[in-house]
């Protein structure tokens, strides 16, 4: 088999060496090389050569790429590197990798030119002065030509291993088998559309009912379509851990069924050769969180590189590289598990992760995929999830405040930008002093004085010899962050300006912000770039607002699966007598309570009361205390870490009785199973509608006018989903059965129950 591969991917793979260095340096950003490399070129004599083209080959490798000049009378071939501050200050593993890259392109230019030798140049060019350093070395075309070879022997080595390693995987796809004697009810027409999708290369969402095994449902058909699709790589994208589990609780599934299987056909079990990786936060993955990400503190980072390969190679002989594995192996090899785990990403067959990994702005799986040109398929799971998240993502904020703490550690000519930043802000504060207002555009001259501050605060971070300031980098990455949105503003964002309550403050303060209220236009890339995108949820209804929100493309399937339960398995009723309306919670409790305990009392066993905040949820749970000490209560809170959360969790036991108290739209309103008497019934006393606010009254004026359903856009919908979820929770097989209590009037309304599941009988 022949392979072909750029001169910058085989150097990264075969000479990264060092230590990994994640100190923040200021790096010129694509505009900035380019005009870089120009004004090498501008300096260069008649006759001097740029963008040269260069193949060589090695047995069945090609490799290509373009040397940036090459002086022919000279017999000099160049490398350009732009950079910013000082050059003594440049990473080891970076100044590495130049070398290995000019040299493999000296390779090439001796076999095209039919040169014995050849002077090398390292050209590095500082932004800032526009000062040019050259480093020069002098090489045969005889000792390039062997670290070519050496380099491309390894590297052939290694795609050999891969090639095999993917027609193993393809094969064992081909024949993988359901790991139950059938599908549930529902589940084979929502695997059966998956598929299409996949082999088809198309966008599809859909809607399946909570407890038809959505998980199973779409990874199965997806992994079946692997080999007829020629697919690289699948993302199972997820807003929370619990979903992120289920998805490595299924593949772990599925990969025991390929080994039952094989042990069945061969006496011999086998493991599915399907590298699992599952990426976590670095938080969750770091080993020192004490220390900083450079070898001159953290032992995991000093010579990372160095032990990479090794860590690499054992690491995908594991297959499952989940978040336990890839701590053990990467202690094995004393690299950075979190780090390992963003390396293994270019090698494994199916990445289970959040949906930022592939979403944002800078999304770490989607450079990759555009890098390398990967054919991808995203199952992207709780789909409703993600017009909230990716609002978030392509939104920004800067808070005056932080510049003023930013200006007392600032060289000078930082100051003076910050000075005619602070003008223009100030007076955007004194527009309406005290009120949080809106706008459709940007202020004149905003971007142009936080671009003067980047570059101010770029050039004193550059400088190597002062006292690092983590705030003057965090308020830098924020103005950069800030700036690129901007770019980006349309009629899909606006603009605001909200006052701080800072009493003992002399001048007015305020946060400015682009908020995002659409992520269509950003998202439409992602999805276009992807061979295909399953969107999945139990709550996808109304299509056209998903369809709105996240710029799916025009060709998209939308499928809506039936539910396999039957009306009388889910009793749902709505008290009409009860108003949990903000003016009326007070007054109401006292019925919300006793609903509560009439329906315990008539059938004890385990229940989740959904309100609508943490005050009301303590105003109804220590209502319902003092008037019922008898029954076992459990509360969720504002603070609760994961293992809480698990605890929360916990006390659903089979048999049991007691109620949980939960905010709706919280940890506990969906990605929870609890099938059977785990959970046989919810109270929900909320129509789960945000608050309405000048920011969300922003929001519906501007959705009503992209739109005209601004109302619908931004409450009725996102509420009533929330609410759908919540109940989700109580009906999980065709063997349960519950009740579900929507404690306000207004779920009476024609339009709220137009949002409601048809299936459900309302009493």
């Amino acid at each position: 088999m022949s392979y072909t591969v750029a001169v910058r991917t085989l150097c990264e793979f075969t000479a990264k060496r060092g230590d990994l260095d994640l100190r923040f340096t200021p790096s010129p950003d694509a505009s900035e090389g380019r005009a870089g490399h120009a004004a090498i070129a501008a300096r260069r004599p008649a006759g001097y050569e740029t963008e040269v083209a260069l193949t060589g080959v090695f047995g069945t490798l090609t490799v290509r790429g373009r040397a940036d000049g090459y002086d022919p009378a000279r017999q000099r071939l160049e490398e350009f590197k732009t950079y910013r501050g000082d050059l003594d200050a440049m990473r080891e593993n970076q100044r590495a990798l130049h070398w290995a890259q000019l040299r493999v392109y000296g390779a090439l230019m001796c076999e095209k030119l039919g040169l014995d030798a050849l002077e090398l140049a390292l050209v590095y060019y500082e932004i800032g002065s526009g000062r040019e350093t050259a480093l020069v070395e002098h090489a045969s075309a005889q000792q390039l030509r062997a670290e070519f070879e050496s380099q491309c022997a390894r590297f052939v080595a290694w795609a050999e291993q891969e090639s095999a390693h993917r027609a193993a995987r393809d094969s064992a796809l081909a024949a993988l088998r359901l790991p139950h004697a059938a599908f549930r009810e529902g589940q084979r027409d929502l695997a059966e559309a998956v598929w299409r999708a996949a082999t088809q290369g198309r966008c599809l969402l859909v809607e399946a009912p909570t407890g038809i095994g959505k998980t199973i449902g779409t990874l199965f058909p997806q992994l079946k379509a692997c080999a007829r699709a020629d697919i690289d790589k699948v993302l199972f994208l997820s807003a929370k851990s619990s979903g992120r589990q289920l998805a490595i609780d299924a593949l772990n599934t599925l990969a025991n069924v390929h080994a039952d299987g094989e042990a069945n056909a061969s006496g011999n079990a086998g493991a599915l050769p399907l590298r699992v990786l599952e990426l976590v936060a670095r938080e969750k993955a770091c080993e020192h969180p004490d220390l900083a990400c450079h070898g001159q503190s953290c032992p995991l980072a000093r010579g990372f590189y160095d032990r990479l390969p090794a860590a690499r190679a054992a690491a995908l002989t594991r297959v499952r590289l989940e978040r336990a594995t890839l701590r053990e192996v990467a202690r094995e090899h004393e690299v950075c598990p979190y780090y390992l785990g963003q390396e293994l990403a270019r090698w494994s067959d199916v990445i289970v992760g959040d949906y930022n990994y592939y979403f944002d702005v800078s999304a770490m799986l989607f450079m990759l995929g555009a890098h390398n040109q990967w054919h991808t398929s995203v199952l992207v799971d709780e789909a409703h999830n993600l017009p909230e998240r990716a609002r978030a993502m392509y939104s920004a904020e800067l808070v005056q405040t932080r510049v003023d703490a930013v200006r007392r550690a600032a060289s000078a000519p930082v100051k003076r930008a910050l000075t005619r930043l602070a003008r223009l802000w100030n007076a955007q504060n004194a527009v309406q002093p005290h009120a949080w207002r809106a706008s459709e555009a940007l202020p004149d001259g905003l971007v142009a004085a936080l671009s003067d501050v980047i570059a101010a605060i770029g050039d004193q971070l550059a400088q190597p010899a002062l006292v690092r300031d983590a705030e003057l980098e965090r308020f830098y990455f924020d103005a950069l962050h800030f700036v690129r949105m901007a770019e980006r503003f349309d009629t899909q964002s606006i603009f605001d300006v909200t006052p701080l309550r800072a009493p003992q403050a002399k001048r007015a303060r305020s946060t400015l912000c682009i908020r995002n209220i659409v992520p269509a236009g950003a998202l439409r890339a992602r999805m276009a770039a992807a061979h295909s995108v399953t969107l999945f949820s139990a709550t996808l209804a109304p299509t056209h607002y998903y369809t709105d929100m996240l710029g799916l493309p025009e060709n998209t399937v939308n499928v809506k699966i039936g539910t396999p339960f039957r009306t009388e398995q889910l009793e749902v009723r709505i008290a009409r007598d009860i108003s949990t309306r903000y003016k009326d919670r007070e007054r109401s409790l006292d019925a919300l309570v006793e609903r509560i305990a009439a329906q315990y009392t008539a059938r004890p066993g385990n229940y989740l009361c959904f309100l609508s905040s943490y005050d009301y949820l303590q105003l109804a749970a220590d209502a319902f205390v003092a008037r019922h000490p008898h029954v076992s209560t459990w509360m969720q809170s504002r603070t609760m870490d994961e293992a809480q959360q698990q605890a929360f969790v916990a006390r659903f036991v089979e048999g049991g009785c007691g109620i949980g108290f939960a905010v709706l739209g919280g940890a506990f309103g969906e990605g929870i199973d609890l099938p059977g008497t785990r959970l046989i019934g919810s109270f929900i006393a909320t129509l789960g509608m945000p608050q309405v606010n000048p920011v969300n009254e922003a929001m519906r004026e501007r959705m009503e006018t992209l739109y005209g359903a601004g109302f619908d856009y931004t409450y009725l919908i996102p509420g009533l989903r929330k609410v759908v979820q919540a109940a989700g929770r109580v009906i999980r097989t065709e063997r349960d059965s519950g009740v579900v209590h929507l404690l306000d009037d207004r779920f009476a309304r024609p339009d709220v129950r137009a949002l409601l599941p048809a299936w459900w009988h309302i009493g």
